[in-house]
């Protein structure tokens, strides 16, 4: 791989773009594990403010306007700030995207009306719009699409255009995640459209910066990384859904059994329906205890098949000559174990379960560099 000083203009902004976006997922379990995610009522804005309610006279002005979720100082600038995080990520994805086609103008012009139709998306949505605002979200999730199926460029520009669709989808799952009250379905989505978000701009990053080899990796090698990917994103997906849930305490203190038992009372119906409708507060949780005690045997299950699956991928890789990352894949297993552990031994600390993100995190781009690394090297101006 080139140096930094070398890399392409596109390239280094993707990598700007992948970094905010590691900011943003680690920003969000932040505002998540502190309870700060329905400390703004309202979405895009804050209590009705572009920033949020500071002043004596503003927060009872908000007050009186949302008399059932009284301003929190101390957690809105937490949740907003988010947003605004989030925000910036999307217009740097959307200017990564417009360099990708700024050649072709009619595909110039497709991601332009892309971003005014989630403009407009967002404004009708505010006004009580929702017809306007559900057929313009449509169009500006359909156009990226549409454009990069018609590229006639490398893979990694096609996917920086594919993006675009993704963060808008991102940003209707943050709006959803809190006009409907942190449903769990939602909140992890919102989570894994951040990973996502997150991994293919990482892939891109890498691209166009010159990583690959000089020809493929054999296909079993590339499956066999995919396959690591998947489960790692299943896993992730399904620590989601415990947090969501309220379910990472459900055992106590205990482990590695569970309130005292190997196997306690399930009830893996309940833990695990998706949908149950709109109009409940999610805050707290709404499942019983046989129900969260599904949810985090299944992750527990999983976390073992993770780490049996990976460790022989790191074995593998580095009989491969992918020797650096192998490493790195193989004490990062160990780390996020240890993490895991130490969330349940010492009652989810705020800095280990935002470390335990952290670290699931950096061990989706290692599996991403291995993917990078297994491919042929393109070039960013393909």
């Amino acid at each position: 791989m080139a140096r930094i000083s070398s890399w392409s203009w596109p390239a280094r902004l993707a990598a700007i773009a992948a970094a905010l976006a590691f900011c943003v997922i680690v920003f969000g379990a932040f505002v998540r594990l502190t309870h700060a995610g329905l400390s703004c009522p309202d979405w895009p804005t804050c209590y009705g403010k572009a920033t949020w309610p500071g002043h004596e006279q503003e927060i009872s002005a908000a007050n009186l306007a949302y008399p059932e979720r009284p301003v929190e100082n101390h957690k809105t600038w937490r949740e907003q700030g988010h947003r605004m995080v989030a925000g910036s990520l999307g217009v740097l994805i959307l200017v990564l995207a417009l360099s990708a086609v700024w050649r072709r103008k009619a595909m110039r012009a497709a991601l332009i009306v892309a971003a005014i139709a989630a403009a407009i998306g967002v404004v009708g949505y505010i006004k009580g719009l929702h017809g306007l605002s559900a057929a313009c979200s449509a169009l500006a999730l359909a156009l990226p699409l549409v454009v990069a199926a018609r590229l006639d460029r490398p893979a990694p520009w096609r996917v920086a255009v594919v993006i675009l669709s993704v963060v808008i989808f991102q940003a209707m799952l943050g709006m959803w995640t809190v006009t409907w009250l942190l449903k769990p379905i939602v909140v992890m989505g919102h989570l894994l459209g951040g990973l996502t978000t997150f991994s293919l701009m990482s892939y891109v990053a890498l691209r166009l910066a010159g990583v690959g080899a000089e020809i493929d990796a054999a296909t079993s090698t590339r499956r066999a990384i995919g396959v690591g990917l998947f489960l790692l994103g299943l896993q992730i997906a399904l620590g989601g859904w415990t947090s969501a849930n309220y379910a990472a305490l459900t055992c106590g203190l205990d482990f590695p059994t569970c309130q005292g038992q190997w196997w306690p009372a399930t009830d893996f119906h309940e833990g695990f329906i998706l949908w149950r409708g709109i109009g409940i507060d999610y805050e707290g949780g709404v499942l019983d205890v046989a129900a969260r005690n599904a949810i985090q045997m299944t992750h527990r299950i999983g976390a073992l098949v993770v780490f049996c699956y990976l460790g022989w991928l790191a074995h593998r890789l580095a009989r491969r000559g992918l020797r650096g990352p192998a490493i790195a894949l193989g004490l990062g297993l160990l780390v996020q174990v240890s993490l895991g552990i130490a969330n349940v031994k010492l009652g989810l600390p705020l800095w280990v379960a935002l470390a335990h993100v952290t670290v699931a995190v950096l061990l989706l781009f290692t599996l991403i560099l291995c993917l990078a690394r297994s491919q042929q090297r393109v070039t960013a101006r393909g």
